[in-house]
């Protein structure tokens, strides 16, 4: 046990470490230079099952791909390759994902019958090794076929359906975009006021991830006042939650807030599980936002 919790610690400061330096260099992980990336911005997903990646693993992925120049955001693992019929070419490295789920030893579940209370689960992180399919060989053509980016006019049509299906009040109009809990709406600058549409859309979908936390809904702590660090930690999730809806939209994320860049480091270097809660938040409001879409996009 003893040594699964310094695994889990490693493992949290090893990842956490890595964000950390990129954004002390100013970059933001959740938002990749998709211009000069060879693969097209969406989000990645197991080659094997089609299951989309969340969380914390979007961010590790991600920066994979622009970094080793990969063509595709489609993954496997060493066996899965072997099992589709191919394999990992020889000297490949993998990249390291995790997996976080809780689960309730026997005797403590025994314990809490005995006692006529609420079970405690322990929480666990385990570490998986993928490789991107351009470091496979003998892959079936499904497999590595390209995955195909969405036209940006049906981007934009489907953003424009997701933002009317959620039922939000959101108000046009203005020179500022922010969303107001109190009030439960919205507020976003007319699309003439932006140079570039798309960047109306990104606005947008940015403050209908902070409305996903209303009470009503995802129920995050919004009550913290501009410079505080509650603010920081809900614009750390929000920032995360619209590339994750935008990617999955076809729709290249932007920032909009990287002049918070020194209080996400403040947060990060404070709790070194902080950026894997946030980024399982992020998944969340996303989710809530694309189901309004119909689900996967």
């Amino acid at each position: 046990m003893r040594a699964e919790r310094i695994e889990r610690a490693s493992l949290y400061s090893e990842v956490t470490n890595r964000i950390i330096a990129e954004l002390e260099e100013g970059r933001l992980p959740w938002v990749q230079p998709w211009d000069s990336a060879a693969s097209g911005c969406t989000m990645p997903q197991n080659a094997g099952t089609a299951r989309r990646y969340s969380g914390i693993n979007v961010l590790i992925l991600w920066a994979e791909v622009v970094a080793k120049g990969y063509a595709s955001q489609r993954w496997l693992t060493y066996r899965q390759a072997e099992a589709a019929g191919g394999n990992v070419r020889r000297g490949e490295k993998g990249t390291v994902i995790c997996y976080a789920d809780r689960f309730t030893p026997k005797a403590e579940a025994d314990a809490a019958r005995g006692e006529d209370r609420a079970v405690r689960q322990v929480a666990f992180l385990k570490r998986f090794v993928v490789f991107n399919v351009d470091q496979c060989e003998g892959l079936p053509a499904d497999t590595i076929a390209p995955m195909v980016s969405t036209d940006p006019v049906l981007a934009i049509t489907e953003a424009d359906a997701l933002i009317a299906a959620t039922g939000a009040r959101v108000n046009i109009g203005g020179g500022e975009a922010f969303y107001s809990p109190s009030h439960d709406f919205v507020q976003v600058p007319p699309q003439a006021a932006f140079h570039e549409p798309i960047n109306w859309y990104r606005t947008a979908l940015h403050e209908l991830g902070h409305w996903t936390g209303h009470t009503s809904r995802l129920d995050r702590e919004q009550k913290g006042g501009f410079g505080s660090e509650s603010y920081a930690k809900e614009e750390l999730v929000v920032e995360m939650a619209a590339a994750f809806t935008c990617a999955s939209l076809g729709i290249a994320p932007t920032v909009r807030h990287s002049d918070y860049i020194a209080s996400w480091l403040s947060v990060l270097q404070n709790d070194e599980k902080a950026i894997f809660r946030a980024a399982s938040q992020a998944t969340r409001a996303s989710d809530f936002l694309l189901a309004f879409a119909g689900g996967d996009q």
